[in-house]
């Protein structure tokens, strides 16, 4: 028996890196997982295909979180596909993409963010839970300086995040948790590599200073294990970089 036997989730952005992992692991638990991605649709469905040949089920919805309709459509997928959604892991983010409008990272890093969540409230049953997918680059972003080309990115995040932290009050009268995920660099995922081609030695360099930095598969788990994790509310659940939690704040 699964920890999610019967149970439905959504995980943005994660037809590749850090959100495919996590959705593999809560297939694996026994949920149902719509696997969302904007544009690459042979990704996601690659994604699925190996859930499902791991006896697990999924389903590949493309959806621009940024969108009006974007949200819905996920929210709409869960329901149609697995009657419900009990779980919604928050893990779409960017702004470092090139050709993007220069306020594409606080509409997706913030407000798609907050939509996200007010659309799936409408289904989400008291004992559901709401996963927040940061970094500690963007987390501690107000007390840590970050690298100025993240920096603007970070920011986005970080307003994300206190945006979804407004809503507890109205979460907690329907029964819902949040928990914020934040980790150090990880090991392969887009992010990282931007940043180190816009500042060559940037992730070897934090890798020294971090004495590690998790791969994507080892972060996935931190983040799917949360989905289930008895923890409060408002809980922020730190992954590597010991460094950070020295040093800045700690909410």
């Amino acid at each position: 028996m699964g920890l999610l036997d019967g149970k439905a989730a959504i995980v943005t952005g994660s037809s590749r890196g850090i959100g495919a992992e996590v959705a593999k692991y809560l297939a694996a638990e026994g949920a149902g997982v719509v696997v969302n991605y904007r544009q690459k649709a042979p990704r996601a469905n690659k994604v699925v295909t190996g859930i499902e040949n791991d006896g697990g089920r999924a389903v590949a919805v493309g959806a621009d979180l940024t969108s009006p309709e974007g949200p819905a459509a996920l929210v709409a997928a869960a329901t149609e596909n697995f009657g419900g959604l009990d779980v919604l892991v928050l893990n779409a983010s960017g702004g470092m993409e090139t050709g993007v409008e220069e306020d594409y990272a606080l509409k997706l890093n913030r407000d798609a963010q907050v939509n996200m969540l007010n659309a799936a409230l409408d289904v989400m049953p008291a004992g559901s839970r709401v996963v927040f997918v940061t970094s500690h680059q963007a987390h501690f972003i107000n007390s840590v300086p970050t690298m100025p080309e993240y920096e603007p990115v970070a920011r986005s995040k970080r307003a994300g995040e206190d945006a979804l932290r407004e809503l507890l009050p109205q979460l907690e009268e329907k029964g819902i948790t949040l928990v914020v995920v934040s980790g150090d660099m990880i090991e392969g995922t887009v992010t990282a590599t931007l940043l180190d081609r816009a500042n060559p030695g940037a992730i070897e360099a934090r890798r020294v200073e971090a004495g590690r930095l998790y791969s994507v598969q080892e972060f996935g788990a931190e983040v799917a294990r949360m989905a289930t994790a008895d923890v409060p509310s408002g809980h922020t659940e730190y992954v590597g970089g010991a460094d950070y939690l020295g040093a800045g704040q700690v909410s």
